[in-house]
């Protein structure tokens, strides 16, 4: 069904989308793209909307505001499903707004939804109408439009990036549609009980499709008691959303718990503890970049030059995980903490760093040698005298890089960090054979 062509109250639509909002005042969430005078806001308000990108998470307001805009607007508002549409759709849908312009001076608004299944053919079909002004172009994406679309398209349009709702925003709408008796479920006596409305909340991840779907799941599913009460208890909202309550608040302690078992399950060489916290992380709706974050930071604190590629490991995991996001984020999520779990342990460069640091805090600031200065100036002999390491045997020559010696890195036996402390053993021989 066309989001903007069904009537709002038709009671056979999901509560998601009878719920949509009509206005700017009704849409809650985006404060940092809709709130007072800024400019999307702006744009909206005066109806003088320019090609857009909207990109981010399911069920954070995209679709809901192209529909305020469409209700907005005086421009003919059109929409079509990059899924479901081709070329020749897109060149019909141009023609069409083409003769408006001509024919009656109307600008015409094109709301592509997941645009990110265009192929190139199909987005240099849009550029130069983009260009023109013939259309103007709304492009709605669950995925970073930087690698999905042309970049031409994207320097002529403004990208808004959307958020996932917070806790408070999600209770605001749900409390709206109990309460809603045309559009909502306001015709039902329903009872909520806080620990399941916590825990619905919780569990859906800022998605507020999501929530409002399995709200409505769970009342029309449930028997009133005598009094004609729905009761929604936590039992109703585990199954409303198929996923049980779990001790896992993001605010409280337990969030901090689970990351601390993590991490130290994969600095301690366990696999299979790791594999569990990163399961009950994934299943509380942790964010999976927060989850990658923390692995990046294990790869090189705790593993660092004993595998050197464990950090190349971790860092392709929390790109995958931008790009794909969940459920799939889980798997690269997954290899990468027992790639590090597994991985020899050194916290060289991390203890190295600290000590570089704890100088300069103390103040222990020290002046660059004057033949490591930048040359280019050719001012009071900056560079002179300094030796290029390449042009020497073995690309080595005996230099002072520090006015005083100082010991920061000590590399261990681990892994392969045990050849770099053995080939900077072997330089320092050498300056003392000198």
């Amino acid at each position: 069904m066309d989001l903007f062509h069904q009537r709002i109250n038709n009671q056979d639509m999901p509560l998601a989308l009878r719920m949509c909002p009509e206005s700017l005042s009704e849409f809650v969430g985006q404060g940092h793209i809709l709130g007072e005078n800024k400019l999307l806001r702006r744009l909206i308000e005066t109806d003088r909307i320019s090609s857009l990108i909207f990109y981010g998470p399911s069920g954070c307001g995209k679709s809901a505001l192209a529909n305020v805009i469409a209700k907005r607007t005086s421009s003919n508002f059109v929409s079509l499903n990059a899924v479901t549409c081709g070329v020749a759709d897109l060149r019909r849908e141009i023609k069409n707004a083409y003769q408006r312009r001509v024919q009656n001076n109307k600008k015409t608004i094109l709301l592509i939804e997941e645009i990110h299944h265009f192929n190139k053919t199909q987005q240099d079909a849009l550029l130069p109408n983009v260009e023109k002004g013939i259309i103007v172009l709304i492009g709605i994406t669950t995925h970073n439009p930087c690698f999905y679309l042309n970049s031409a398209l994207i320097s002529r349009s403004v990208v808004f990036e959307f958020k996932s709702l917070n806790e408070k925003e999600i209770e605001t709408i749900l409390t709206k549609a109990m309460i809603d008796f045309n559009r909502g479920l306001g015709k039902y006596k329903i009872n909520v009980e806080k620990e399941a409305l916590k825990h619905l909340i919780g569990a859906i991840g800022g998605d507020a499709r999501k929530a409002l779907n399995a709200l409505e799941l769970g009342v029309i599913s449930t028997l009133p008691d005598k009094k004609n009460v729905i009761n929604f208890t936590l039992s109703v909202s585990e199954e409303s959303i198929q996923k049980k309550v779990l001790l896992y608040d993001k605010k409280e302690d337990e969030h901090f718990d689970t990351i601390s078992a993590f991490i130290k399950s994969m600095r301690g060489s366990d696999p299979d503890a790791a594999l569990y916290w990163l399961a009950k992380m994934i299943y509380a709706g942790e964010d999976p970049r927060f989850i990658a974050r923390r692995i990046a930071i294990c790869a090189s604190e705790d593993v660092g030059n004993a595998d050197p590629q464990a950090i190349c490991v971790a860092a392709a995991a929390l790109k995958i995980s931008e790009l794909v996001g969940m459920p799939e984020a889980k798997i690269p999520l997954a290899q990468a903490a027992i790639y590090i779990a597994c991985a020899p342990k050194s916290n060289a460069s991390y203890l190295g760093i600290e000590a570089a640091l704890k100088d300069i805090e103390e103040g222990k600031i020290m002046k660059v040698p004057v033949h490591l200065k930048d040359a280019h100036s050719g001012k009071f002999g900056h560079g002179k005298d300094y030796k290029y390491p390449h042009e020497f045997t073995g690309h080595y020559v005996q230099q002072e890089y520090l006015p005083e010696k100082r010991n920061y890195y000590n590399p261990t036996e681990e892994g392969y960090e045990s050849k770099i402390k053995k080939r900077l053993i072997s330089l320092m021989e050498k300056n003392e054979n000198r």
